[in-house]
């Protein structure tokens, strides 16, 4: 397998900032490698709110992670507000791939780099449905 290079703040059209807490960091004195996928969930999660793509409880529509992964270029730790760099890698018919980069203060280049793939399935149901016209043209602003 191909490992993958830090990527820079540039190549993520969406930027969202978050700041680490005391509980992220382990016994080695920085983030726990756990944590990163804590911040891909708030990253794309809090996107599709402010997007006005999910109402969290409400929704007929949810995304189900499906595949997730991580690459670690640099360590992070508390006290830190890192920014979180969010990007769509490949829109499907129920599925989307997001890519989410994790920049630490003051660094251009990714501490980490990881992707998040999400199947849009009906709430009551759990079976997939198309993703939407709105959504797809709203996500179309995060392809690079």
């Amino acid at each position: 397998m191909t490992r993958l290079t830090p990527d820079s703040r540039a190549e993520y059209p969406h930027h969202a900032l978050l700041p680490t807490r005391w509980a992220d960091n382990d016994i080695y004195g920085h983030v726990n490698n756990s944590v990163y996928y804590f911040y891909f969930d708030t990253v794309v999660n809090g996107w599709l709110v402010e997007a006005g793509l999910l109402e969290v409880g409400e929704s007929d529509t949810i995304g189900l992670v499906v595949e997730t992964r991580c690459s670690y270029f640099a360590p992070l730790a508390f006290p830190e507000t890192i920014t979180a760099g969010l990007r769509v890698a490949r829109i499907g018919t129920s599925s989307v791939t997001y890519e989410i980069g994790l920049f630490g203060e003051g660094s251009d280049e990714t501490a980490a780099r990881g992707h998040f793939t999400h199947v849009y399935v009906d709430e009551k149901s759990r079976r997939p449905v198309a993703i939407s016209d709105t959504m797809r043209k709203k996500l179309g602003d995060l392809t690079p």
